[in-house]
């Protein structure tokens, strides 16, 4: 087990409003913010982080309120997952399915898509939804506040395009105008890092595909090529198996996936494809049910 040693001198901050947590930071760039610590707490309890300072933002109640803002919900930073489940499953369903998936019940009432973001892992459940629906971030530091396009947001393994000094303070999610799917492959149903994971929104209003894929490559993805797969939107009943499964080729192979001790590359990619074909064949059906054409 690698070990870090612990800091000379450890600093603890606890700003009680967001313009004072943006304030500290940019006075102490050694501090770690920390909410949920669900991934933060586990890394120090097995030593392979010792951070010099934390920023705990628990105490900001700003960033524990969603709110409706008409055609989209903003979602505070420090909202935990199991709020997500219970509050907003009917206007941001595949969000929803994926919370539901994170962890044990514990784990869901601490954790926050705000730490998710932060940490820019390729296997965090909520990174898939948020690309299928193209949410935008909201960071804010001593310079003013900055929106980052979710497409934008992942650069690499646990690297994000946050700036030095930044703070995540919301993530702004499109409702759904239609339905979501979001399928995880994992070792057991629950309390697991996905082998992979898929998301799927789909638009009625425009008539539009949106992907997510997660823990099948370097960063979080989406399948462009499947997002543009011909459906017949003018004759629903000409959908097929055939299509479902041309959709899932094209996802698994914009995939990146490698080997590791969750799963080969070869079986992420047949997992995705699978998943994204199962994952069409649902929202097809549901929106055309829905709509009785």
């Amino acid at each position: 087990m690698s070990s870090v040693a612990a800091p000379a001198r450890f600093g603890f901050h606890r700003p009680a409003a967001v313009d004072e947590a943006v304030r500290l930071l940019a006075e102490h760039p050694e501090a770690v913010p920390v909410a949920g610590g669900t991934d933060l707490m586990v890394a120090v309890n097995y030593r392979h982080t010792r951070p010099e300072a934390m920023l705990d933002l628990t105490g900001l109640a700003e960033l524990r309120e969603w709110t409706d803002e008409g055609d989209s919900v903003r979602i505070g930073s420090g909202v935990p997952y199991a709020r997500i489940t219970a509050e907003l499953a009917t206007v941001l369903p595949g969000l929803a399915a994926a919370a539901r998936t994170v962890g044990s019940p514990q784990i869901r009432n601490r954790g926050t898509l705000g730490g998710n973001l932060a940490t820019a892992s390729p296997a965090g459940d909520g990174h898939p939804p948020l690309l299928a629906t193209g949410a935008t971030v909201e960071a804010v530091s001593v310079d003013g506040t900055r929106t980052i396009p979710i497409g934008e947001f992942y650069l690499g393994p646990k690297r994000s395009a946050l700036k030095p000094g930044e703070l995540i303070t919301a993530v702004t999610v499109p409702k759904a105008t239609g339905p979501q799917q979001f399928l995880k492959v994992g070792t057991r149903n629950a309390m697991v890092i996905a082998v992979c994971s898929f998301a799927l929104a789909l638009d009625l209003d425009t008539r539009r595909l949106g992907t997510g894929i997660g823990s099948a490559g370097p960063v979080p993805l989406t399948a462009p090529d499947a997002e543009r797969l011909d459906l017949p939107w003018t004759d629903p009943a000409r959908f097929d198996d055939a299509l479902a499964a041309e959709f899932g080729r094209r996802v698994a192979a914009a995939a990146r996936p490698i080997d590791d001790v969750r799963g080969t590359a070869a079986y992420r990619r047949h997992a995705l494809a699978v998943c994204a074909a199962r994952a069409l064949r649902r929202v097809w059906t549901a929106a055309h049910e829905r709509t009785g054409r």
